[in-house]
């Protein structure tokens, strides 16, 4: 589960699709790490897989949008081995609901060996959230708290209680002034105006930082080799509840096992979770029903 040689990929070329500014934070973490040369695929309107702003549907998942932007960067570039893209997605939280979380994928192929690795972040880290608003000081009021003008805000018209972008959707300003115009035009039209965060990485720094978690999740995971037959990216597939309670010696729900599978030679290596041999009997469901 240790490093192999260092940077295996010095000076290849990766294709980087995106058209926000990623490689600001992929680039320096995937060279350092595995001496990749990212390069832009530039030319590609990357809004065509989905948007933040809802006026373009995603229409797959996290990762398939992630893939799909891949296969683009190889269409564009024949020679590139390595593939790479970014995606995120925001929502409450699964345990949380009234925490915002945001979850950022970075995601390379390497098309010679055929080898696909995740790297992830999830976080409450995220100024992800929105709000109706029906007057100025209540948009005003949003954006600050947002991070606006270092963090970008979307204002989006409303249909009823729902965001309607077909109706009204202005984005990309960076002045005080410019949100007092698109505010007050989306409530002349539309009664009310969603305002929202600018999820977008090149207008929001915070969820940036995440894309550069996930890209040094990417090259932790790469260099997690299978001890049997050295594939990148062995790592925890599963975790496995049930270390003991203090007191009555029964199973948790607290965490005892993790287990490391190879995606190439299934090798499978189970370990313990923690270095505590018995759980806190306040998480017991007999102790502390």
């Amino acid at each position: 589960m240790h490093a192999g040689s260092g940077r295996p990929y010095r000076n290849q070329v990766a294709a980087l699709t995106t058209m926000h500014g990623k490689e600001r934070v992929i680039a320096p973490v995937l060279n350092e790490g595995l001496g990749l040369v990212v390069e832009v695929i530039g030319g590609v309107n990357t809004d065509c897989f989905g948007t933040f702003s809802r006026d373009v549907e995603r229409t797959g998942s996290q990762l398939d949008a992630a893939r799909a932007k891949i296969a683009v960067g190889f269409e564009r570039n024949a020679f590139a081995r390595v593939g790479l893209a970014s995606e995120g997605s925001f929502g409450p939280h699964p345990h949380i609901p009234f925490l915002p979380i945001g979850r950022e994928f970075v995601v390379l192929v390497d098309r010679d060996k055929g080898l696909e690795l995740i790297g992830q972040d999830s976080s409450p880290a995220t100024n992800f959230g929105h709000a109706r608003v029906s007057n100025l000081a209540e948009a005003v009021a949003f954006a600050e708290r947002t991070g606006f003008p270092g963090h970008g805000v979307i204002v989006i018209g409303c249909d009823g209680d729902q965001p309607a972008p077909e109706r009204i959707l202005i984005k990309d300003f960076v002045l005080e002034a410019t949100l007092h115009s698109a505010v007050l035009q989306a409530i002349g039209l539309c009664g009310s105006a969603f305002i929202e965060a600018d999820m977008r990485a090149h207008r929001n720094p915070t969820r940036m930082d995440a894309i550069e978690r996930a890209a040094r999740d990417l090259v932790r995971r790469y260099i997690s080799q299978c001890p049997a037959c050295a594939w990148p990216g062995f790592d925890v597939t599963e975790r496995v509840a049930g270390l003991p309670c203090a007191w009555c010696g029964g199973p948790t729900q607290e965490i005892q096992t993790e287990v490391l599978l190879c995606a190439q030679c299934t090798h499978c290596v189970a370990r313990p979770a923690t270095s505590e041999t018995t759980a806190d009997p306040g998480r017991c469901n007999d102790c502390n029903p």
